[in-house]
């Protein structure tokens, strides 16, 4: 194991924070993996998985068997970490620019697609490292002028020329679910049935570039920038990547964290990253891949305290009560019923909420939505 600790911009005179990677294996070996936890850095089941992670691998290369490179990121936002107001984390955004850590990553398809398209020729696996070398180069150019940019490049940086990238959340309160791209669902969906994942939200792309969707979303989209130009050199998925949602944000145990932890080194033994006497099987879906355009956001219309009548985890038909938001002013209740069938997979932890606000979600089975599908 190799410990890499990047420094970040510091934004103040006497004071600077650091990102840690840890790299196992070795490059260019075989296949890239790479692993980061609580880029939202209140989000810390993540990052206890990573620390079960961190002793798996470790036993792992000192036996051999590793036939690859992994990289991991523990805590992929030092930032956010550090965030504290009234004694409340707040990892989510940062305070200067109140900007989401896991947005605005850069379009990579863009950025490469001038450098590249004169020089991808006819084998697939060489325009892959074309693609690859074009984007760390851009990555590197890039000079940051704040320390949320250098942390975005520093996680670019180790991130770019992975095969799968797996970006460890969790919910306010929620069964395990699964994020990823429409292209990478095929390469993807044995890890989300390892994970016994209760809700896939899969998508074109969800909007607002998230870093997951920032590196594997600028493979298909560079895909099809060349082939609207009349390139028809071949370019494959060369990244595929997921946001994992391991549950609710108290969530946090040994139990969860090891069994999370094993289930990703399944995976990778799976598809031969990890050497093993005998692949293990694939456990059977827990629940079908659904459109992220068919998850239905429940808002409340007024304040109130919310009295929830649906756990996580339920499935909901039309019309069944998920809430009621109780004003006791005004003595009135306001019901909050599904508006499509399908699991009822994340709610919000606080129990008072004001009008407009989020109540849950629930995985429906028909897109009906358009536009940007993350919320802030």
């Amino acid at each position: 194991m190799q410990r890499i600790d990047h420094p970040l911009l510091s934004p103040s005179l006497g004071s600077h924070k650091t990102l840690t990677s840890f790299h196992f294996g070795k490059p260019g070996s075989g296949r890239k993996i790479y692993i980061q936890a609580s880029l939202h850095a209140e989000e810390l089941p993540g990052m206890l998985v990573a620390h079960h992670l961190r002793a798996l691998f470790e036993a792992s290369e000192a036996t051999g068997q590793i036939l690859g490179e992994v990289v991991l990121v523990p805590v992929a936002n030092p930032i956010g970490l550090a965030q504290r107001l009234d004694h409340k984390p707040m990892g989510r955004f940062e305070l200067d620019t109140s900007e989401n850590f896991n947005r605005h990553y850069p379009d990579l398809a863009a950025a490469v697609e001038s450098v590249v398209i004169k020089q991808l020729g006819d084998d697939a696996l060489a325009n892959v490292g074309l693609v690859r070398r074009a984007m760390g180069d851009y990555i590197r150019r890039w000079t940051p002028a704040t320390e949320l940019q250098s942390m975005r490049r520093t996680l670019l940086l180790l991130a770019h020329d992975a095969d799968f990238m797996l970006d460890l959340h969790c919910d306010c309160e929620g069964v395990l679910h699964f994020y990823t791209e429409e292209a990478c669902w095929p390469q993807m969906q044995e890890l989300a049935h390892f994970l016994g994942a209760r809700a896939i939200l899969l998508a074109k792309s969800s909007g607002n570039r998230p870093i997951d969707e920032c590196l594997s979303g600028a493979w298909w989209q560079l895909a099809e920038r060349l082939q609207a130009k009349g390139c028809s050199a071949p370019l494959t998925q060369g990244c595929c990547s997921t946001t994992i949602e391991l549950r609710g944000e108290l969530d946090v145990s040994h139990a969860w964290a090891a069994a999370d932890a094993q289930a990703i080194v399944g995976w990778l033994q799976f598809i031969g990253v990890l050497a093993c006497q005998q692949p293990p099987q694939v456990p059977a879906a827990l629940c079908p891949a659904t459109p992220l355009a068919g998850s239905e956001t429940l808002c409340a219309t007024s304040p109130g305290v919310v009295v929830f009548a649906a756990e996580v985890g339920q499935m909901l038909a039309i019309g069944d009560l998920v809430a009621e938001i109780i004003d006791p002013i005004a003595n009135t209740r306001q019901r909050i019923a599904a508006g499509v069938a399908g699991v009822f997979y994340a709610r919000i932890r606080d129990r008072y909420i004001t009008a407009g606000g989020e109540v849950g979600k629930i995985a429906g089975t028909l897109a009906f939505r358009s536009g940007d599908l993350l919320g802030a």
